[in-house]
């Protein structure tokens, strides 16, 4: 087996079978499987993934979390090579064939993401690569400084970044991520169960690096990211939370007490401000 493609879905009955229609065409000369690990969805989404044909689907009576579900799939693949995709995502004719060769043909990279474009065929700002956090920029979003000063997270965000280009970079993004499964044997998991949802995809880059592989964006091929149409429907308090509380795992695991302390300190006025927001919104 050539690619094992691992989604998981969470009420995304309006894009799996887009999705998933989409891989098939973009897989011309591979052998493939599809997996789905449906994290107990409450709309039909499990219904409409087993009407369809050649699609392994585990529905989880429990939403245990984006990491654990990966991690599920990783379990029942046979792939020589690992594409953890997006519900929403679309990739192209053919696409995945290249992408799979050029990988096959770069032995010092562990993982690689392509340019991700929106629904017009521009680069997709939201979902460009992003240098390693550091603290203070955290701290800023947790503050929501940034919608005060957006200067102050250009360096993060990569500003400067050029969409055209090979380039190694900090890390990408999870919704498209071709891993090898040499990271996966070597690490025990594809993501850090540690992490329910948020920063387990900045985790698992810094893992790669860790290991000497290369962390790789290429505009060989563009898939085009319809960007988080699952967590639109999350109401924005659980968001700040799960988001943070990722955050601070993160911090707590690659970096030293007198960093992590900061997040630590200031996630709980974080998650006043959304809700005191949230309070003022909703009169």
């Amino acid at each position: 087996m050539n690619l094992s493609i691992i989604t998981v879905t969470w009420n995304n009955e309006k894009q799996i079978e887009r999705q998933l229609k989409s891989v098939i065409s973009g897989c011309k000369n591979l052998e493939f499987e599809q997996i789905v690990m449906d994290n107990a969805s409450t709309d039909k989404t499990v219904e409409i993934l087993k009407s369809l044909s050649n699609v392994k689907v585990i529905a989880n009576t429990e939403n245990k979390g984006f990491s654990h579900a990966n991690n599920q799939g990783v379990e029942i693949s046979t792939g020589k090579y690992l594409l953890f995709l997006n519900p929403d995502m679309k990739v192209e004719e053919g696409s995945l064939d290249v992408i799979v060769e050029w990988l096959e043909k770069r032995k010092d990279v562990g993982i690689v993401s392509p340019k991700l474009v929106d629904e017009n065929g521009k680069l997709n700002e939201d979902t460009k690569p992003r240098r390693f956090p550091r603290v203070w920029e955290q701290v800023a979003l947790i503050l929501k400084l940034s919608h005060i000063f957006p200067s102050m997270m250009d360096k993060y965000l990569m500003k400067d970044f050029d969409g055209n280009e090979n380039q190694e970079v900090d890390s990408v993004r999870g919704s498209f991520m071709l891993m090898r499964r040499e990271v996966v044997e070597k690490l025990g998991f594809a993501f850090d169960p540690r992490y329910y949802i948020w920063y387990e995809d900045v985790d698992i880059c810094r893992e790669v690096k860790k290991m000497g592989l290369k962390v790789m964006y290429s505009p060989v091929i563009t898939a085009t990211d319809y960007v988080g149409q699952s967590f639109k429907k999350a109401e924005s308090l659980w968001k700040q939370k799960n988001f943070t509380r990722s955050m601070l795992a993160y911090f707590q695991k690659w970096e030293a007490f007198y960093k992590w302390f900061w997040i630590w300190l200031f996630r709980p006025v974080g998650i006043f401000l959304v809700y005191i927001m949230n309070k003022l919104n909703s009169k």
